[in-house]
């Protein structure tokens, strides 16, 4: 009896955190970068982002300014001070530089989601960096 009640905890306790995002998990896919030949020290890059149920990317800057739009399911986006919105199939999404991206996960536990991301950024800049926990 007292194994079944502590294995009826654990799965208790398992499921609770059955919907919580999975980070660092998404793939990121690099298409084109290239140096801005008219604006001297900055690129552009243009990226995929395929997301699996259930995951999302670390909260993260990005010092460069970022358009994104949704190829495949449902991405939900919180940047900044602004309430989460959830962007489906065919909507965009605008990120000013220097905005602090909160979250950014597939609004799906059972569907995968891919956005199309547009960034231009420094030249030597990362595509994002991880917010300070």
């Amino acid at each position: 009896m007292k194994r079944l009640f502590a294995a009826t905890l654990m799965l208790a306790s398992l499921s609770a955190f059955a919907h919580d995002p999975v980070y660092n998990q998404e793939t990121l896919k690099v298409l084109q970068e290239h140096a801005l030949t008219n604006v001297p020290g900055k690129k552009t890059i243009m990226l995929t982002v395929d997301y699996a149920p259930g995951q999302a990317t670390v909260p993260h800057s990005h010092t460069g300014t970022a358009v994104a739009y949704v190829l495949e399911g449902q991405i939900t986006s919180r940047v900044n001070d602004e309430k989460a919105i959830t962007y489906k199939t065919g909507q965009s999404f605008y990120e000013p530089a220097g905005s602090r991206h909160f979250e950014s996960s597939n609004a799906s536990q059972t569907q995968p989601a891919k956005l199309l991301v547009v960034m231009v950024l420094d030249d030597k800049a990362e595509v994002l960096t991880p917010l300070p926990k």
